[in-house]
C-alpha cells in the first residue's frame, strides 16, 4: 500500500537515501529543506510524488512547514526527524555560539518537529515517527560532549512523548546508527583546539579521526532497515540500533550501567523512609 513520508534534512545522507527509496517503490514524499529548490533531479523524475517544503530555520518556521506538509497530503504515515550534525572538540574549547547552534539544530529542532507533527497525527488517527538519534544517544565519547548532550536529550524527550501519544495511535522509534559512510564526518563542526588537550582522550579522538577512522556502517543497508521498520505490522520497537560497532558499544555501556546500579542497591534503598517511619508521618 502506498505510504506518504515526511522527511527532514532530505537533501543528503540518510534523508536523501530514504526519500529516493520511498519514491522508487511508489510512495509519496514530502521533503523538508532550507530551500524549495532542493532535490531537482528527484523532483524531475517524480513530479507528482515529491514535494519540498521550506524552511526549517527556527521553531515557528518548523511548525509552518509541517502544517504545509500535512495540508498538502491526505495523510502522512511516517515522519522521519533526521536533522543534525556533530561538533568535534572538548567542551571547554567550544564557543558559546557553537553550543547554542548545535542544541538549536539537533535538540530543539527535533523537539519542534515532533511537537508540530503530533497534533496532525492525532487528528488523522495515528502515524509513526522515526527519530534519528545515534549510538551517541546511549554511549559517549570524549570530544563529542555537545553532540551527546543533544542526542541523550532527544532520547529522553521521545521516551516521554511516546507514552503521551500512544493513546492516539502514534508510535515512535529512536533510530541509533553507528558511524556510516554519509557526509556526517566531513561536515563535523570543530572547536578551536587548546594545547592542554593534546595527548588527552579528547585529543586522541581528534587525531584518530584525522588519520585512521575506518567507517563500517553502510547507509544503504541502514535505510533499508528503516524502511522495513516503517512497514512492519504490530508495535514498533522503542529503538533500532544499526551497525555492529553501535550494537557492541551500546551493549557494553548498558551492561556497565546495570552493574554499577546493582552495586549501589543498598545505598539507594537506604535513602527512603522505612515503613515504620512512614506509618508515623
Amino acid at each position: 500500500m502506498e505510504k506518504t513520508w515526511l522527511i527532514t534534512s532530505v537533501t543528503s545522507g540518510l534523508g536523501r537515501l530514504l526519500a529516493e527509496k520511498a519514491l522508487i517503490r511508489g510512495d509519496r514524499v514530502v521533503g523538508a529543506s532550507r530551500s524549495e529548490d532542493a532535490l531537482p533531479d528527484l523532483r524531475a523524475r517524480y513530479p507528482e510524488r515529491l514535494r519540498i517544503v521550506a524552511d526549517l530555520k527556527d521553531q515557528s518556521s518548523v511548525r509552518v512547514a509541517v502544517d504545509r506538509a500535512f495540508a498538502a497530503s491526505t495523510r502522512i504515515d511516517i515522519v522521519v526527524s533526521n536533522a543534525g550534525y556533530g561538533l568535534l572538540g572538548a567542551a571547554e574549547e567550544a564557543g558559546d555560539v557553537q553550543v547554542r547552534d548545535i542544541i538549536d539544530t539537533n535538540l530543539i529542532g527535533s523537539i519542534a518537529l515532533i511537537r508540530a507533527a503530533v497534533p496532525h497525527l492525532r487528528s488523522q488517527g495515528g502515524g509513526r515517527i522515526l527519530q534519528v538519534s545515534s549510538e551517541g544517544g546511549q554511549i559517549a565519547y570524549p570530544a563529542f560532549s555537545l553532540y551527546h548532550a543533544t542526542k541523550w536529550g532527544i532520547e529522553g524527550f521521545v521516551e516521554s512523548v511516546a507514552q503521551e501519544a500512544a493513546p492516539f495511535g502514534i508510535e515512535f522509534t529512536l533510530v541509533e546508527p553507528g558511524p556510516a559512510r554519509t557526509g556526517f564526518g566531513g561536515n563535523l563542526a570543530r572547536t578551536k583546539p587548546l594545547a592542554a588537550y593534546e595527548g588527552t582522550p579528547a585529543g586522541q579522538i581528534r587525531e584518530a579521526l584525522r588519520v585512521s577512522w575506518v567507517i563500517k556502517g553502510d547507509p544503504d543497508r541502514m535505510t533499508d532497515a528503516m524502511i522495513r521498520l516503517a512497514d512492519q505490522d504490530g508495535p514498533l520497537p522503542k529503538r533500532l540500533v544499526l551497525g555492529a560497532e553501535a550494537y557492541a558499544g551500546i551493549r557494553k555501556a548498558l551492561g556497565g550501567r546495570i552493574e554499577e546500579l546493582d552495586r549501589q542497591k543498598d545505598i539507594a534503598v537506604a535513602a527512603d523512609f522505612t515503613d515504620e517511619e512512614l506509618a508515623r508521618l
